[in-house]
């Protein structure tokens, strides 16, 4: 008998070999993305210090329906918003092991069009 792994631990394999190269720092924070079923999350760390700088969801912008692609494009905007604020233009980008298609794409495409550079 084969013993298949789930999406999730595969993903999650991923996401580990990617972190082992990658790290935000305060000049160039990490843009973090979480994807789930019903919504997503973002957020910027300084890994040096091991600080969240800012951070921005489907469920804090209160969207009807946080698992669509509209949903990804508005939480982009609101994030490069946030670290535009911050005086934050150039981070490196974390998309978790997941593919960049989709929802991942449509957050990064909205996250650059605010301003941000990766």
């Amino acid at each position: 008998m084969i013993n298949k792994e789930s999406k999730n631990v595969s993903r999650i394999r991923r996401h580990a070999r990617v972190r082992a190269k990658i790290s935000g720092t305060a000049d160039c924070p990490r843009l973090s993305v979480y994807r789930s079923n019903k919504h997503i999350h973002a957020q910027l760390i300084d890994d040096v210090n091991g600080v969240t700088l800012c951070s921005a969801s489907s469920v804090q912008l209160k969207l009807a329906n946080g698992g669509n692609i509209d949903a990804a494009k508005s939480v982009g905007a609101d994030i490069a918003k946030k670290a535009i604020a911050l005086h934050i233009s150039k981070i490196v980008f974390d998309r978790s092991g997941y593919v960049y298609h989709g929802r991942i794409k449509a957050l990064a495409d909205a996250a650059r069009e605010g301003g941000l550079e990766f």
